[in-house]
């Protein structure tokens, strides 16, 4: 993500609960009641995933393999109908599993084709199967809604989800934003499939993440088909909507790049997005393979959104973005996106490698060295906002797009590098984005790596630079 709009120089997931069976009744027909009795007697899922930062962000009991999601909407009125299709696993028996869902009025939901009651907890649909599901049951919930999205407000002030333009919709997750228009899991440790059926008056583009399947219109309106064959967590979701600019290409690589451009940024964006293809080639000397089948941009107008969002496959950007920013959302295909933070206190994970890669990016095109740029910023006195807390303890998630996480995060990769020496450090990037790659990583898993790929203890390296509050003493 590129900057908040309150930044200036950064760039930018119920305690259990076991109900008694019926003491009385003999242990074989007790036994039969667990394994397929009604929906009253049993356990919940869980109401959040345990993240401090956002305790309801995400579900407990089931793991989601597929959405597939059917929007239709309207900018002049700003209405949404929608259809979501969720097929999940169950991790334990469920009586009931909550979805985070936001706003929306839910008209109807089923469980494996059987109607199911629900009801509304704030961010959260409660929803209750007519019979109990199994521990490793594949299940599938289908919920229709319809109404007018609205965005949420993240700590930080940002507005997040789906923020409507004045020509259709900028639709951006992170971190909380996905349950504005779809029912989910909402939380980065359960990523899924995605296929989207996208429809809106004709003129208007409907933009997802993934393969682009193609589109037709009728009566007035045209269906956009989209689908994201990876995995992805829902806050890199998209379904943006405008009066856009398409190009379509591919790359001599085989990758599929669909670029949307709303008119009024084409004449700004267009050298900027002609570097595409040479900028993911780099990325991916660099990185490792790109992770995914599709590529390409988003570029809306959205002056009140203030920033930029890695959406997977397809960034999307609320003005056209420069060469930096390009850069920056690219790289979070690898860092971020294919390897998916597992808590968000962990999001130097994400910002702290995609502001690296910029600083990589411009020492290996003519720009300053990372060492120029490294030496700038501590150059910053102690009470400036970069030494304000440490990269990888944010505090709350009124933090998670602050400074130091970017920064900071950048300047503790260049000492990693400057402590192992380039070779080491380029074959640990390389590394941890495929190790982990379509999956998650933590703080302590990447420093695991880093010590096993470089044969050095770095403990003190990195509680310095990532642990620890203030300016450290030394360069």
């Amino acid at each position: 993500m590129t900057p908040r709009p309150h930044q200036a120089a950064a760039r930018r997931t119920t305690v259990l609960r076991r109900e008694a069976v019926v003491a009385a009744v003999p242990v074989a027909l007790a036994a039969l009641l667990a394994a397929a009795g009604p929906a009253t007697a049993g356990t919940g899922g869980s109401s959040g995933a345990g993240d401090p930062y956002f305790p309801l962000a995400g579900n407990g009991g089931y793991d989601v393999h597929h959405y597939d999601l059917t929007l239709g909407y309207d900018p002049q009125s700003r209405h949404l109908d929608g259809k979501a299709v969720i097929t999940a696993r169950a991790t334990q028996r469920l009586t009931r599993f909550d979805l985070d869902f936001k706003g929306l009025k839910v008209t109807g939901i089923t469980v494996d084709h059987a109607k199911a009651t629900f009801r509304r907890d704030g961010q959260e649909l409660v929803v209750t199967p007519r019979d109990a599901l199994c521990k490793g049951q594949e299940f599938r919930v289908t919920v229709t809604y319809s109404g007018t999205p609205k965005p949420v407000t993240d700590p930080d002030g940002s507005l997040d989800g789906w923020i409507p333009t004045d020509d259709g919709a900028f639709v951006a997750g992170e971190p909380q934003g996905a349950m504005t228009w779809f029912p989910a899991n909402s939380h980065p440790k359960d990523k899924a499939s995605y296929d989207f059926t996208l429809t809106v008056p004709k003129g208007r583009t409907a933009v997802a993440n993934g393969v682009f399947l193609g589109q037709k219109t009728t009566h007035g309106r045209t269906t956009f088909r989209w689908r994201q064959s990876e995995p992805m967590a829902a806050y890199l979701a998209t379904a943006t909507v405008g009066k856009f600019k398409v190009e379509q290409y591919t790359t001599p690589d085989g990758l599929k790049v669909y670029n949307a451009v709303d008119p009024r940024e084409a004449a700004a964006a267009a050298p900027v997005l002609k570097k595409l293809p040479s900028v993911l080639a780099w990325e991916s000397k660099v990185f490792g393979p790109y992770p995914f089948r599709a590529a390409g941009s988003i570029v809306d107008r959205a002056p009140q959104v203030g920033y930029a969002l890695e959406t997977q496959t397809r960034p999307v950007y609320d003005s056209a973005p420069d060469l930096s920013t390009l850069v920056h959302e690219s790289a979070h295909q690898w860092f971020g996106d294919s390897v998916t933070l597992t808590t968000w206190k962990d999001i130097w994970l994400n910002e702290g490698f995609a502001t690296y890669a910029e600083w990589l990016y411009a020492e290996q095109h003519g720009g300053k060295s990372a060492q120029k740029t490294f030496d700038a910023l501590y150059a910053s006195p102690a009470s400036s906002d970069l030494w304000a807390f440490p990269p990888a303890d944010p505090g709350s998630g009124a933090h998670i797009f602050d400074t130091p996480v970017y920064s900071r995060g950048a300047m503790a990769l260049h000492k990693l590098r400057t402590a192992v020496g380039d070779p080491v450090f380029f074959r640990i990037l390389r590394a941890w984005a495929t190790e982990h790659r379509d999956g998650h990583g933590t703080t302590a898993q990447f420093i695991r790596l880093c010590e096993r790929e470089s044969d050095k203890d770095l403990d003190g390296l990195f509680h310095t630079w990532i642990a620890t509050a203030g300016k450290p003493s030394s360069p």
